[in-house]
């Protein structure tokens, strides 16, 4: 081997040497850290839903006020009145208790409710003077005076006594007045065939907080079906009223209106069931209300 050839391998050793310095250097720096990206613009905030305008639909309120008209004009009344009501179970779904009332008035002032239940039967007159709640089994008769009119008698039998009737819309001297005033919606949905064995409209409606859905005789504007829903029951649970054996204007028996069982049995006070607690002593801090 010649100088010269040892002069060209001092020469390429020297170079890969540079090369392996210089790469190692290279690895030993920091790598740059790129810049941030921008960050995304937030997605905008939906837009509000449209208002929903509540419909009070001529068609609807039109039945619904014959009806009215129809059952206000009837000097005498008698229906019959299957109430279903939904309670919730300790399980959580709801179980469905029922009951059955025959009803006979006699406006302005006489009013006759014979129910049976899910539970004990129960019987309420009215005679434009006195109130009667008897329970025939226990043989018990609570009794008070009363205001001159049906409206009144069960407005008067509820606050006293808690004694409510879920279909009394029917039995007021104004059923539409009172619907109305608190009338927030009203809707027609159509006819139906198939309730109470005769062509029905079908209307939908909300006041006081109630939300129902009724199905009006098209013939006879006499109701056969009433299903509510209360806004506020978190449940929304569902009470139904099916009616049936209408009888408009036809005599009723002077001695309807009293119970010869009733006045025997032995009295009890008509008041609340569920009577308020006492009123704790001075200077205690009062009892927390029921949770609703």
């Amino acid at each position: 081997m010649t100088l010269r050839h040892v002069g060209v391998m001092r020469g390429a050793l020297l170079a890969l040497l540079g090369m392996g310095l210089a790469a190692a250097a290279a690895a030993q720096q920091p790598t740059p850290t790129p810049p941030p990206a921008a960050a995304a613009p937030a997605p905008p905030a939906p837009a509000p839903p449209p208002a929903v305008e509540l419909p009070l639909e001529p068609k609807a309120l039109d039945i619904l006020k014959a009806s009215s008209r129809r059952l206000a004009a009837a000097r005498t009344m008698s229906f019959t009145a299957v109430v279903s009501y939904e309670s919730p179970s300790r399980l959580g779904p709801a179980l469905v208790y029922t009951t059955r009332s025959a009803v006979t008035l006699q406006r302005p002032d006489k009013l006759r409710v014979l129910q049976t239940a899910d539970g004990p039967a129960s019987e309420f007159y009215y005679d434009g003077k006195t109130m009667v709640a008897f329970s025939p089994a226990a043989q018990l008769v609570a009794v008070a005076a009363a205001p001159p009119t049906i409206d009144a008698a069960l407005e008067a039998a509820y606050h006293q006594a808690a004694i409510y009737f879920p279909f009394s819309d029917v039995m007021v001297a104004d059923p539409y007045g009172d619907i109305a005033k608190g009338l927030e919606l009203a809707f027609y949905i159509g006819q139906s065939r198939v309730v109470g064995g005769t062509t029905t409209d079908m209307v939908a409606y909300g006041s006081h907080g109630v939300f129902v859905q009724i199905w009006i005789g098209a013939e006879d504007k006499l109701p056969r079906i009433a299903r509510a829903v209360f806004a506020k029951d978190p449940l929304r649970l569902r009470h139904q009223v099916e009616f049936s054996n209408w009888q408009l204007g036809a005599s009723v028996p002077a001695d309807a209106f009293k119970s010869a069982r009733a006045a025997a049995a032995k009295r009890i006070p008509f008041a609340h069931p569920d009577p308020a607690p006492p009123a704790p002593p001075s200077g205690a801090a009062p009892a927390p209300a029921k949770p609703q």
